[in-house]
């Protein structure tokens, strides 16, 4: 076979191929233009089959393995990387026999594994009419499967064997396990690849069932062997959960000089589907267990969570001293991030409906029950200090009272489904925010006269205009809060209350201290005085932060560097 390709670089096309006499040829002609060699896997065909095959394993491109008995797809190409691997390949472009895979999307395909040839690429189909229903429905079955193994949502379409395979790390995961070698095959190597700590991307690929078109896809037999596999992955998963969690909080760690908006958040809606069922399957004990791993994990690979929680405890702790304040002792950026680790699985709970009333104690309570009785509308002005998510414990308790709650990231329409659908009687509903203006303060002026709630968190800059901020001492020095939320307060004119929610880690049971404070009967901004009572305003609102962040120092959540805007940080850098 020639072999005429760089030597960082070397792919080669793996057709197996079982009685596809019919279309193998022209298969073989589309790939003409690519100029690399074909290593074709007879895998036991009939004898029609194999004339075609001999045929146009005459071309001197081509070569043809024979497997002596049929061994399935998977047998196939397990067969074919084993043999590639030895004549010195680094890469299999996989490809079906059948015709079915749209060439015209191999450049991307190949183009995208020349960019990293470390990943596995694979294709995402797009299917036609053509597409059997009870075979997209079964994929769908399967995909939810593969994210529960796997933890992730990373394996978009896992049965699609249009591929090109890293070879040296394949051959690696084939040799350490026994993989199923007929349609349970594309599965089980993506999620072992997955294990293996392989980065799988995916090209978007049309896909169609010829007419005609020969399947050897067993409705029972492959289904049963299908069934057994996802058995025997998700008991390979369970003893993985803290390396598989490690790997999502590593994905979605800080981002240096980014701005916090645009890092990846850890809670995509499948995702949170995924977590529940872990933590309804394990149980709190045992992923509280589980997750003290996971972080330990986390902080000895996550450098730039790590220093940012290193700056605020610095920080933190020279304020105290100066203003000869306590603070507790065991204070480390290990244990503010198993903090935050806490926090999530409380949201989950909250998320699954585990809180009630009996596990939360409000501090003022009577400023609470007389707005609860009296069904009026106010703004809450919430923070990442603490867990906002105890709202949720609020809106189930008190039937009748809707909050909603403001928020910077995307996906919000489809929260509210999954929260819905994970616990019917919440009723907290989240309003995805791009910028505040006169229609939001429309729609959420006529929430606020049904008697309903607004949440808005303040101690994030503006997701799309950062420089529009105000600076207030923060634990001792300047630090920028965003204009909107105290602007959106003038303009709905009612009373705003401050929230904070936190975890009482004195008790062994499970309790959380709710602080509910009158903050302003009515934000007024007079025109002449304006920046004055911006500043005025936000400051306030820094103090109390201030003052809960003291007493309940690790359950402050902004891993960034909070005191500078990113356009400074990145300026920082340059100069």
């Amino acid at each position: 076979m020639r072999n005429n390709f760089q030597d960082n670089y070397r792919p080669c096309f793996l057709i197996p191929c079982y009685n596809h006499g019919d279309t193998v040829s022209q298969v073989i002609s589309s790939l003409s233009g690519f100029n690399y060699p074909i290593l074709l896997v007879d895998d036991g065909s009939h004898e029609a089959t194999k004339i075609v095959l001999e045929e146009v394993a005459g071309q001197p491109h081509i070569e043809l393995l024979t497997l002596p008995h049929n061994q399935g797809k998977g047998g196939a190409v397990m067969a074919g990387i084993h043999h590639a691997s030895q004549l010195g390949f680094t890469h299999a472009i996989q490809l079906d026999a059948d015709g079915q895979h749209d060439v015209n999307a191999l450049p991307k395909l190949i183009t995208a594994s020349q960019m990293h040839p470390e990943h596995l690429i694979s294709g995402q189909p797009m299917y036609d009419d053509s597409v059997p229903k009870s075979r997209l429905y079964g994929r769908y079955v399967t995909h939810v499967w593969v994210w529960i193994e796997t933890l992730s949502l990373a394996i978009k379409d896992s049965m699609c064997g249009f591929r090109v395979y890293p070879l040296r790390t394949t051959a690696e995961v084939i040799a350490q396990n026994s993989i199923g070698t007929r349609m349970d095959f594309d599965i089980e190597i993506l999620v072992r690849m997955y294990w293996k700590g392989v980065e799988i991307d995916f090209i978007p690929t049309q896909v169609i069932y010829p007419e005609g078109g020969i399947s050897h896809f067993n409705a029972l037999k492959d289904n049963l062997r299908i069934s057994w596999m996802h058995t025997r992955l998700f008991m390979g998963m369970l003893p993985r959960i803290p390396r598989l969690l490690a790997r999502r909080f590593h994905h979605s760690g800080v981002q240096k000089n980014a701005h916090w908006s645009r890092r990846q958040e850890a809670g995509t809606v499948l995702g949170i589907k995924t977590l529940l069922f872990i933590y309804r399957l394990l149980g709190r004990k045992v992923f509280s267990a589980i997750l003290k791993i996971v972080i330990y994990y986390y902080h000895q690979t996550s450098q730039q969570a790590k220093e940012a929680s290193e700056l605020y405890l610095h920080n933190l702790r020279d304020y105290a001293h100066q203003k000869h304040l306590p603070v507790p002792e065991k204070l480390s950026s290990y244990r503010h991030l198993l903090s935050f680790g806490y926090t999530m699985l409380d949201k989950l709970a909250a998320w699954h409906g585990d809180y009630s009333s009996e596990h939360l104690t409000i501090h003022g309570q009577q400023n609470f029950q007389q707005i609860i009785d009296a069904r009026h509308g106010v703004l809450v002005l919430g923070s990442h200090l603490g867990n906002i998510e105890l709202c949720r414990a609020l809106s189930q308790h008190y039937t009748h009272l809707t909050i909603n709650a403001l928020v910077f990231t995307q996906h919000a329409e489809r929260f509210n489904s999954v929260m819905k659908a994970v616990n019917p009687t919440s009723d907290l509903n989240l309003i995805q925010v791009t910028s505040v203006g006169a229609e939001l303060a429309i729609l959420l002026k006529q929430k606020l006269d049904q008697g309903e709630w607004v949440v808005i968190v303040g101690d994030r800059t503006s997701t799309s205009k950062e420089d529009r901020v105000i600076w207030a001492d923060f634990l001792g020095k300047p630090a920028p809060f965003p204009q909107g939320p105290f602007i959106l307060a003038s303009l709905l004119n009612v009373p705003i209350y401050t929230l904070f929610g936190f975890r009482d880690e004195r008790q062994n049971n499970l309790h959380f201290d709710v602080y509910f404070e009158h903050f302003s009967d009515a934000l007024t901004l007079p025109r002449k005085q304006r920046k004055a009572a911006l500043t005025q305003a936000v400051q306030q609102y820094a103090e109390r932060l201030e003052y809960h962040a003291i007493r309940n120092p690790l359950q402050w959540y902004n891993f960034f560097n909070f005191w500078t805007l990113t356009t400074e940080q990145n300026e920082s850098i340059h100069e």
